[in-house]
This record gives C-alpha cells, sequence and structure tokens, in this order.
C-alpha cells in the first residue's frame, strides 16, 4: 500500500476544521452532531475518527489554530530591523483577514468556542496551553520594544501582552455581537488611546 504523504495527511485534517467551523457558525456547537460534521467533510466515519475523536478535539484545535495564527503573525515581525508602532501590529491583528476575526463569522466562532472552554476541562486545558504560546510571543515582542528604547523597560511585559490579548479578545467579542464593530472603529481609537499614535 502507497503511504500517504505528510500534506495530504494536513490537507484532510484541515477539510474537517473547515467543515466544523462551517456546521458551527450555522447551527451552533450543541445543535451540530457528528453525522453533520460528517456530511459537511464528505467524509466517512473512520476517516474522521482518524484526525479527531471528538468533537470537542475539534473545536480545541480550531481555537489553537485562531492563537497559533497570532503567534505566527507577531513572530514574523520580532527581528524585524525595523519594528512598525505597536499599534500597528494589534491592527493586523484585530483588522480584515486577521487570525482572530476575518470576518463576523470567525468572531462569533470563537465567542462560542470561548463560553465552551468554560464549560469543558479538556478544551479549557488546550485553550490555556495555546493562550500561554501567544502570550509569551507577544511578551517577547515587547520586551524587544523596551530594548530597542520603543516601550519603558519598566513596563512588566508579561502583564503587557495580557493586556493587548484581553484588548483582542474584547473586540472580538464585540465583533460578534455588535452590527457596528468593524476594525475600522477599534483601530484608531486603540492607537490613539493607548499607544497614543495614529491609525
Amino acid at each position: 500500500m502507497a503511504r500517504v504523504s505528510q500534506a495530504h495527511l494536513d490537507a484532510r485534517r484541515q477539510q474537517i476544521l473547515d467543515a466544523a467551523r462551517r456546521c458551527f457558525v450555522r447551527n451552533g456547537f450543541h445543535a451540530t452532531s457528528m453525522a453533520d460534521l460528517l456530511a459537511e467533510a464528505k467524509m466517512s466515519a473512520g476517516g474522521l475518527y482518524r484526525y479527531f475523536n471528538s468533537k470537542d478535539e475539534i473545536v480545541t484545535a480550531i481555537a489553537a489554530q485562531a492563537l497559533h495564527g497570532v503567534s505566527g503573525a507577531i513572530e514574523a515581525v520580532i527581528g524585524a530591523q525595523t519594528l512598525p508602532p505597536l499599534h500597528t501590529i494589534v491592527r493586523r491583528l484585530a483588522g480584515e483577514g486577521s487570525p482572530l476575526c476575518a470576518d463576523r463569522d470567525a468572531a462569533r466562532l470563537l465567542v462560542q468556542i470561548w463560553a465552551e472552554a468554560a464549560r469543558s476541562p479538556r478544551i479549557q486545558e488546550r485553550f490555556q496551553e495555546a493562550f500561554s504560546g501567544a502570550e509569551a510571543v507577544i511578551g517577547t515582542l515587547i520586551a524587544e520594544y523596551q530594548r530597542r528604547g520603543l516601550i519603558s523597560p519598566e513596563v512588566n511585559h508579561t502583564q503587557a501582552a495580557r493586556l493587548l490579548i484581553g484588548l483582542l479578545h474584547g473586540f472580538v467579542v464585540q465583533r460578534a455581537l455588535l452590527p457596528d464593530a468593524h476594525p475600522d472603529t477599534f483601530n484608531p481609537g486603540l492607537a490613539g488611546l493607548i499607544f497614543g499614535g495614529t491609525s
């Protein structure tokens, strides 16, 4: 039997996650059955369970992808010869196409997942792992700004990282629930009030 490539396995896993996102946005987490996921992903039960043992595992994978996307976007900035203003980076994380809230549906899905994490210890544990990774990367970025004299050295970079994540999470909730919540209204206020700059 020919060996299946890792690229093929990754693509099939992503196919399941994309199908789950569509189902959860359309019907909600609890109203979506595994049968719904199988139909949406156009896969057999055996094919799906090769990648995920439960709906909870799918949910945690979706949440982890969003936070890992934040980490990846920031890691791409660390080490650059010229760092953009910090509010510019936050704007990218809250803007159109961001890993957290690319659109209103993505924001609604994340809010559902966070609510489920409050109920499920397993999902909460995975969320905490992904959150810790994102917090560490953002803290490293803030420390780099401090090293270059762009942020006061008196700022605790770990506390500041958690504050920035809180701002982003708050915007995701607004994006999910308020019809007028949009990056174009969030970012200028963020730049002016928090960072003393312009959008």
